[in-house]
């Protein structure tokens, strides 16, 4: 367990692709009114030759807990390059999977605000 959460302290602590990018293809945000968590994501898309599309670059960012910038920054390390069919078949137990840690109800609101930003910035 003790591995996991330093994992998360790992990944609040240095978020990876956290910024902003120039000339997203898409962008969307959110904000958990329960504890004030903001998320953004930007994506920029790439067909490949076999007009799959992919994640090609994702950024976050935004305040947040732990557990939010935790969870965004995981997120975006595992849906990049990554073909948009699957990044959009991801569901609640991924995220939980990637936190390997037991979230109460509270909690996982935190955990899946970047999961929903980023279906959004897809439907876009």
């Amino acid at each position: 367990m003790d591995l996991y959460r330093d994992n998360i302290l790992d990944h609040y602590k240095n978020p990876r692709n956290f910024g902003n990018m120039d000339k997203p293809d898409s962008l969307a945000e959110e904000s958990n009114p329960l504890c004030g968590d903001k998320i953004c994501i930007q994506i920029k898309l790439q067909t490949t030759n076999y007009k799959l599309q992919t994640i090609q670059d994702i950024k976050f960012s935004g305040v947040g807990c732990a557990i939010s910038i935790a969870s965004a920054s995981l997120l975006t390390e595992k849906v990049k390059n990554m073909d948009l069919a699957k990044v959009q078949r991801l569901k609640t137990k991924d995220i939980v999977d990637m936190l390997g840690i037991t979230l109460t109800p509270t909690r996982l609101k935190c955990a899946l605000l970047s999961l929903e930003v980023l279906q959004k910035a897809l439907n876009k």
